[in-house]
């Protein structure tokens, strides 16, 4: 059985040997005799180690230590505790992890039917800011289940590397943590996949942001990853940074586009019923001055109201018949907007062709996939015989359409199915009216803002 001392440690163990544990051992080599773990032995090539140093051959000599550090990954500190359970005696055990409640439950949890206590450390360095040496470097520490002893031994040791020691609860650090390290490295990954690099123009304040972006990135993926969901305030704090970063942005944004007007921006383009929709509420709300913007889908809508190039959005959300909008709900799923009002305005359906075009030589129809399903059964009665197809891009909107048909971008033998004022405005013949399958038919639009 391992007895334990403090006035008389001689023996010390650090498990895991990776960017971390290196850093430990420099710290530390020299005043112990210190043994070394790690399922990896690749980890060791290259490593100057001290004639008081050894590799472990297994666990079974690690645990003969009076004190085992644990330098392994956040994610894996428990399946370690779990691995090595049988092995625990009367050791101290202390770990290095960047978050303080985790560690703390799995002490708890793992050490409860031994005699080994654990203590809390987070060396707040690593190899990169380490590299000119270690005085005046901040350490956290919790005493946790350690005695009086151990713990002021342990403190008296780092004290005397010069560390900088900061007594604070496992709770306290990791709310603290989340506000500081949290922040600095999910800045630093942020600007990495900003792709933030170096220009002949940097200010002081720009090398400093690559330097946290280097600094950060450096560290492993694992290890950032562990940092924002092991820590129960991160969540928080990217929330937070999140509704700060979307509040910040809309400052810089005008509040109108054009004083002299507003600026609504619709899915539709001149003629369609999300044109019809916005006559509706313009006149209303007895809105006179009005600029269009013909955005023809909705994520186009939602994205320019998001870039701050249009007062309000305007589209199609639900219909009586034919339920929601696929494409509105797909987008929605990306933006962040405040919906203003909800209205719904009537809809009846017409189909169109070029002058001159006779019904029989119609072969296909062309409309929003939201109109198919809307004269799904009439169509199938009246031209069972007739295709049907959407078009691509800003074709999808049944106005679009039938100006591209106007201007003989789409075969003379297409018709489009839509309402009644595009004939009137591309000179198109009606060659049958009211083909909604329910003549009640109502279509439901969101007015929208940031």
């Amino acid at each position: 059985m391992v007895t334990f001392e403090p006035t008389g440690m001689k023996r010390i163990s650090i498990i895991g040997f990776g960017r971390f544990g290196k850093t430990l051992y420099r710290l530390l080599q020299g005043d112990y005799a210190i043994t070394l773990y790690d399922r990896r032995r690749d980890v060791f090539q290259g490593v100057s180690l001290d004639a008081k140093t050894s590799i472990a051959k297994g666990l079974k000599e690690v645990y003969q230590s009076e004190a085992v550090f644990f330098c392994v990954p956040i994610s894996a500190f428990e399946q370690v505790l779990a691995d090595h359970k049988s092995f625990f005696e009367n050791q101290l055990l202390i770990d290095t992890l960047s978050v303080k409640l985790h560690p703390a439950a799995m002490f708890k949890t793992y050490l409860r039917a031994t005699n080994a206590r654990g203590l809390l450390t987070h060396p707040l360095f690593g190899p990169d800011s380490s590299k000119e040496g270690f005085a005046g470097l901040p350490l956290v520490m919790d005493n946790h289940t350690a005695t009086e002893k151990e713990y002021a031994f342990w403190r008296q040791e780092f004290e005397k590397k010069e560390l900088r020691i900061i007594e604070m609860s496992a709770k306290d650090h990791d709310k603290l943590a989340a506000s500081s390290q949290g922040v600095t490295h999910f800045i630093g990954r942020l600007l990495d996949e900003f792709g933030f690099e170096k220009t002949p123009i940097d200010t002081v304040g720009a090398m400093q942001l690559r330097k946290i972006k280097e600094q950060t990135c450096n560290d492993t993926w694992e290890l950032f990853s562990d940092l924002q969901t092991y820590n129960p305030y991160t969540k928080r704090m990217r929330l937070r940074l999140g509704n700060r970063y979307d509040k910040l942005y809309e400052k810089l944004l005008p509040k109108r586009v054009d004083l002299r007007v507003t600026v609504f921006g619709i899915q539709g383009g001149v003629g369609s019923f999300n044109e019809e929709a916005l006559l509706d509420y313009t006149s209303r709300h007895g809105i006179a001055k009005v600029k269009t913007a013909y955005l023809f889908t909705t994520g186009r809508v939602l994205n320019q109201l998001h870039r701050g190039n249009i007062d309000y959005g305007l589209f199609a959300m639900h219909n009586s018949i034919g339920g929601v909008v696929g494409e509105s709900i797909r987008a929605i799923a990306k933006y962040k907007f405040r919906i203003i009002e909800e209205f719904g305005i009537p809809i009846r359906h017409n189909l169109m062709a070029m002058k001159g075009v006779a019904m029989e030589s119609v072969q296909t129809i062309m409309a929003h996939p939201q109109v198919f399903k809307q004269c799904s059964g009439t169509l199938a009665r009246r031209y069972p015989r007739l295709g049907q197809t959407s078009g691509k891009g800003d074709l999808v909107d049944t106005a679009a359409a039938a100006h591209a048909l106007a201007k003989g971008k789409l075969p003379s033998n297409m018709a489009i199915l839509g309402p009644k004022r595009l004939s009137e405005l591309y000179n198109l013949t009606i060659l049958d009216k009211d083909l909604q399958d329910d003549k009640e038919n109502i279509t439901s639009f969101l007015l929208v803002k940031r």
